[in-house]
């Protein structure tokens, strides 16, 4: 194999390990391990997974819960020279299995609280031929897929020969990681990132704006499944041999509460949502009293929602801007240079351009199109040409956000420079709501566009013409059941007409203001 030899699952783990770092604890909390356990344990997985017959660049999908099968099990893979594929727990079975399909998974692991809409999931996978459960009974797989259980795997993982347990021969180049994003058009589409990527934002990111260090405990609202909550849980710590904290329930303030005074994290990442509902919430204003930094990321984070954490709980707040393309955040600002309002300055290992529409590098003070270029950029997304071609132009990724530079090098966001909005932190595609909407009977026409809440956070409101009686409670009912939930409208606004052009096309502009004047009403 060609390339400069690297293997980002060893790299995390026996690196530590090898260093005199192996009693270091690298999962705090109900299991907590240790450096040299946690190797062990990813040895084992690894070994297991090689049990199923597996050949090189194999895709695993993981649909579980933040807790240590996942965890080991993405560093198996890792390790082990398979592809690692976490997909959100948020999805309905349709929208899983098209990423199961589509990512021609041969193995996927599976959390007991999702069987159902994975065992539907799974029924059109044409290529899988495992289905594990992390739980204590397998799942019910479609005929010619073997079902097992974590603790079966983990058992044959045992009984391998030793060279079984050895890390693969991969390189800076090998796949290692693919992580589905809607991205700008809406489509599912697996970016695909190499061993050297991960490496790259624990080198940069982590070490030169987070400041990480071994004492440091890193407690994630960001699930593993995103590019942002895999690097705050997985790539960050591991990097330097710190801790970190897995939390399998959904995060609600009272939740992160409960982990923030029994263990004590010292870096806190979140969404500006979720920082929205920390400070509407009834935490003891000391509850972050450990925490030397907080992290946002996902979409912009309001000033004034800032100001009235940091005044509340006493902890700053940096915010950035990172892809599921680029692997983590790019464009930050740092715990020593804050400014409310922007995205801050590009983290050291990437250069950022604003462009106009003729490709142009715009003067300070213009908006333009960001562009940012790093070594953790995506090689494209799989089986997708067009849009890759569109997304990732040569050394340059192309965001799809504009922004604006000011003088002395700080950046703030404009928006996007398509339709998508992000509720949570998450895209949202408003076609595919739209699109959920128009099957109902009661719908003949709808537009969703996002309306900023109280903090100033855009949400999915849907604009709908009605051809029979419905309420608003009803449709947004009707997208949970056929959406993951974050994707529903909050609200559902009815009108007589949805405003189009001459030609018939709608002008999402014309939405946007007439959603805005209703809300001031």
């Amino acid at each position: 194999m060609s390339g400069t030899p690297f293997n980002a699952g060893t790299w995390l783990t026996t690196r530590q390990v090898a260093e005199g770092n192996g009693d270091a604890v690298a999962l705090a909390g109900p299991e907590p391990l240790t450096y040299a356990e946690l190797s062990e344990r990813v040895a084992t997985v690894a070994a297991g997974l090689r049990s199923l017959g597996l050949r090189h660049d194999d895709r695993i999908v993981f649909v579980t819960s933040d807790d240590v099968p996942m965890f080991t099990g993405i560093l198996a893979a890792f390790t082990a020279g398979f592809v690692a594929v976490p997909v959100s727990t948020m999805l309905g079975a349709r929208e899983l299995g098209e990423i199961i399909a589509d990512s021609g998974a041969v193995v996927v692991v599976a959390g007991t609280d999702y069987a159902t809409q994975v065992e539907q999931a799974v029924a059109g996978a044409g290529e899988l031929r495992h289905l594990i459960c992390d739980g204590d009974k397998a799942l019910l797989g479609p005929p010619g897929v073997l079902t097992s259980t974590w603790s079966e795997l983990v058992a044959a993982g045992e009984l391998q020969p030793a060279d079984q347990r050895e890390p693969a021969a991969t390189t800076e180049d090998t796949w290692a990681l693919w992580l589905y994003t809607s991205g700008t058009t809406g489509t599912p589409k697996g970016a695909m990132h190499r061993h050297a990527n991960i490496r790259h934002v624990g080198e940069t990111y982590g070490r030169t704006v987070l400041g990480i260090r071994p004492d440091d405990v890193c407690l994630s609202a960001a699930k593993l499944f995103f590019a942002y909550g895999i690097g705050n849980s997985m790539f960050f710590p591991l990097a330097v041999g710190a801790s970190t904290l897995l939390e399998p329930r959904r995060p609600t303030p009272a939740i992160v509460g409960e982990r923030l005074r029994r263990d004590r994290p010292t870096l806190f990442f979140g969404v500006p949502t979720f920082y929205a509902a920390l400070v509407a919430g009834d935490l003891d204003d000391t509850a972050f009293a450990a925490v030397r930094l907080c992290v946002s990321a996902g979409e912009p984070l309001p000033a004034a929602l800032q100001k009235r954490f940091t005044d509340r709980f006493g902890v700053e707040i940096i915010d950035g801007i990172g892809s599921t393309e680029a692997l983590h955040i790019f464009l930050s600002n740092h715990p020593d240079r804050i400014r409310p309002g922007t995205t801050g300055q590009p983290v050291p290992g990437y250069e950022i351009e604003l462009r106009d529409a003729s490709g142009a590098v715009v003067a300070p003070g213009q908006p333009g199109s960001l562009f940012v270029r790093g070594e953790s950029i995506a090689l494209g997304y799989w089986r997708r040409t067009q849009a890759s071609r569109l997304v990732f132009q040569g050394e340059w990724l192309s965001t799809g956000d504009t922004y604006v530079r000011s003088e002395d090098g700080f950046y703030t966001c404009l928006g996007r420079s398509g339709d998508m909005l992000k509720a949570g932190g998450i895209w949202v595609s408003p076609t595919e709501v739209e699109a959920r909407l128009l099957e109902h009977e009661a719908v003949a026409e709808v537009a969703v566009v996002g309306l900023p809440d109280e903090y100033g956070i855009d949400k999915p409101v849907a604009v709908v013409v009605l051809r029979a009686p419905a309420t608003e409670d009803e449709l947004i009912l009707w997208c949970r059941d056929g959406l993951a939930s974050f994707k529903r409208p909050r609200h559902v606004l009815f009108v007589n007409e949805i405003p189009r052009t001459a030609t018939g096309k709608m002008q999402r502009f014309r939405v946007r203001e007439m959603v805005a004047l209703i809300a001031e009403r």
